[in-house]
């Protein structure tokens, strides 16, 4: 059976662009394969923990007493087990202050895991989920597409970094820009991604 995992990060609940967006394309995707077994994680409703010393620690072999830390590994270690089964994982990834949100990072520290999703060797790193299909429902407030604005675009192109560092090298992005412009600009842009979320192949 096909595994997804379902991620949003969002803090605007319904009035989200990003959330509307991946649930489309999470919608698709079922249609596609009934069979799909769907795994959905909120990131807002139930964020992570963001990394201390004390999960540095315990990462290098150390022991921490603390209960709400030993808690919060054992967190950590369910997401990346989630992540590690998933064939398809889909992220719902708005722009907050030209990058990704807070909850969306802590996650991705929690999957950035050497010797589970890359590694190093005499070459330099190398990835090792790149058999993964990863869909990423991004919404923009504003247009990034060209200077001087491009420069300020630190959520796609971090995240195909990030991707592309545990080998996630063709990762797909259903993006709804420029909601901020106006009512009939979000209104245009949110039913452009549907309609792309909704032309998904398999």
């Amino acid at each position: 059976m096909t595994q997804l995992l379902h991620i949003d990060s969002s803090v605007l609940g319904p009035n989200s662009v990003s959330r509307q967006v991946s649930a489309a394309i999470v919608n698709r995707l079922r249609e596609i394969t009934p069979s799909l077994e769907v795994t959905y994680r909120d990131l807002a409703a139930t964020p992570l923990s963001h990394l201390s010393g004390a999960h540095v620690a315990i990462a290098h072999g150390g022991s921490v007493a603390d209960p709400a830390v030993q808690a919060d590994v054992a967190a950590g270690q369910a997401v990346l087990e989630e992540f590690l089964s998933a064939d398809i994982i889909v992220i719902g990834a708005p722009m907050y202050n030209f990058s990704v949100p807070s909850q969306l990072k802590a996650w991705i520290d929690r999957i950035l895991i050497p010797g589970k999703t890359f590694r190093y060797d005499a070459n330099g790193p190398e990835g090792l989920v790149g058999g993964k299909r990863v869909i990423v429902a991004l919404s923009r407030g504003g247009f990034y597409g060209s200077a001087p604005a491009a420069a300020l675009e630190h959520l796609e192109t971090y995240l195909r970094g990030v991707l592309g560092f545990i080998g996630v090298t063709a990762p797909e992005f259903v993006a709804a820009d420029g909601i901020m412009v106006g009512p009939e600009q979000r209104e245009q842009a949110l039913a452009n991604a549907l309609k792309t979320a909704s032309d998904l192949a398999a």
